[in-house]
């Protein structure tokens, strides 16, 4: 058993070496190549409206700012200022979401942002989007990269098509920091030993963002404080409880896989979702010799083995909030598919660990 367990664990490093490392090093090529284009466009929004600041940066030929939905699809998140007049209101009854409603007594004209403000004094995160896709639009025209991007159509959010071959989405965002959603309450579990009292006072207080998007939980319903409502992200929050042991390495792994045999019609997989499930694993596994090298093998088929049950049970909850299911809107048979594929995957994977050299 152990010789078996070792083969696998040989094996998934190999994987991680040759596969992933390409994966990494081919997505970080593609990032300097959208990043040119899309920092070029946001200088020329900012010439037009100054209260829209890049936060695309590049540090030590890394771009920070940047998120990787798929090897040909980003999103940068563009952070505004001065969110300090507006009260957090998350009282559950939009699943994902918030709004933000000036604070009693604070008058209207006190905020940056006065003319995307909806009578009822919540600050209108589709009228932002909408001003701010105005904007981008004509900043394409503009820009050097004119004949190499253009808008995508047909969608609320702010996507540039480049080359005809990467979509970047521009979300315009609040980061809030030293609060916790009252959605989120419940994290972490009181009966779970992980992430541990330090590590859990780190993470709240990194915060979270509040994002101008789509929110795929509200898709249908109309009324206006939907349309106002924010979308929480914890991106900073699960990357900081990603970082010690193989827990990277397996998330690697697993979108390296994601990627070449689980990109599928109806889309109904995404990394994201992978990152979550690994949360979740790391919750069933808490102890930080569970995430020894050693391990890396059980704690993969452990996460195969829940996205199976999580198709096949058609929910995928979001790891900070429960009520939020990753899965919502998503085909039936899109997710089947995904679920005889994983299973195919995992079994090759648990029978035959020389099957990666082909994976």
């Amino acid at each position: 058993m152990i010789a078996t367990q070792a083969k696998l664990v040989y094996q998934l490093n190999k994987y991680y070496n040759e596969r992933c490392q390409a994966r990494k090093a081919a997505i970080a090529k593609t990032i300097r190549e959208v990043c040119k284009v899309v920092s070029d466009v946001l200088k020329e929004v900012e010439v037009q409206e100054p209260r829209f600041i890049s936060s695309l940066s590049e540090i030590d030929a890394r771009y920070e700012g940047m998120e990787v939905i798929a090897p040909n699809e980003f999103e940068v998140v563009l952070y505004l200022n001065q969110m300090g007049v507006f009260n957090f209101v998350d009282d559950g009854s939009l699943p994902g979401c918030a709004v933000l409603k000036l604070s009693d007594g604070r008058k209207r004209s006190m905020s940056l942002w006065v003319e995307f403000i909806t009578a009822s004094g919540y600050l209108s995160a589709r009228k932002i989007r909408s001003r701010f896709q105005t904007l981008v639009a004509q900043a394409v025209d503009k820009c050097s990269y004119r004949d190499v991007v253009k808008m995508v159509a047909d969608t609320s959010e702010v996507k540039l098509r480049i080359r005809e071959r990467y979509v970047v989405q521009i979300t315009p965002a609040f980061k809030c920091t030293g609060i916790w959603p009252r959605s989120a309450a419940q994290w972490p579990m009181p009966h779970i030993p992980w992430p541990g009292p330090n590590r859990v006072a780190e993470v709240k207080a990194e915060g979270f963002n509040l994002l101008s998007k789509e929110c795929y939980s509200l898709t249908g319903k109309q009324s206006s404080a939907e349309s106002d409502a924010w979308v929480l992200q914890f991106a900073e929050a699960e990357n900081r409880l990603l970082m010690s042991g193989c827990r990277k390495k397996c998330l690697s792994i697993l979108k390296t896989l994601r990627d070449r045999h689980l990109e599928l019609p109806g889309q109904p997989l995404n990394n994201y979702h992978m990152k979550t499930l690994l949360l979740y694993e790391c919750e069933k596994h808490p102890r930080e010799t569970d995430w020894d090298e050693s391990c890396l093998g059980d704690r993969l088929n452990g996460i195969l083995l829940q996205l199976i049950s999580c198709l096949q049970c058609r929910r995928c909850p979001h790891y900070f909030l429960p009520n939020l299911d990753l899965f919502q809107g998503k085909p039936h048979s899109a997710l089947e598919t995904a679920a005889k594929q994983t299973w195919r995957l995992a079994r090759e994977i648990l029978t035959n660990a020389k099957s990666l050299d082909k994976l």
